[in-house]
């Protein structure tokens, strides 16, 4: 019910975001979703992508710190109010969700998000039949 997410910390310098993709790119790695939160000395970039395990071999080789996590993906339609919808079943049941993000495939929106409950995040996935993106499916994402 999860997917692997990868983040990378970056100095927030020139440069260093193209470094990291250019290492994705040499390695043919399709990415899905890329995100970034900054600070003044920092970034986080988070990425979705289609072989998130390799992708972190790939950077790790190429001495780019990243860390690897577990975030759920949820398929929306692409109607007004949708993530809002989901996001207050969360917030009923009592889940705060630590960072989200979203992007439109295949006409579709995905939602992502991690949460500091997994245990009840999954359970109230469950229990409101909601559509997820499962690991798989982001290998078909190529």
């Amino acid at each position: 019910m999860t997917i692997h997410q990868l983040s990378v910390f970056l100095e927030n310098t020139t440069g260093t975001l193209v470094q990291v993709l250019r290492q994705l790119k040499k390695a043919n790695v399709q990415l899905v979703a890329i995100t970034i939160a900054d600070t003044a000395e920092y970034g986080i970039l988070r990425i979705v992508c289609a072989e998130p395990l390799r992708a972190c071999e790939v950077l790790k080789e190429a001495g780019i710190a990243v860390a690897i996590s577990d975030v759920f993906a949820l398929e929306l339609d692409n109607k007004p109010g949708c993530a809002s919808d989901v996001i207050d079943l969360f917030s009923q049941a009592g889940i705060s969700i630590a960072y989200v993000y979203t992007f439109l495939y295949g006409g579709k929106g995905i939602l992502v998000f991690r949460t500091d409950n997994t245990e009840l995040a999954r359970k109230t996935i469950a229990e409101n039949n909601l559509p997820f993106i499962a690991e798989d499916a982001l290998a078909q994402w190529k």
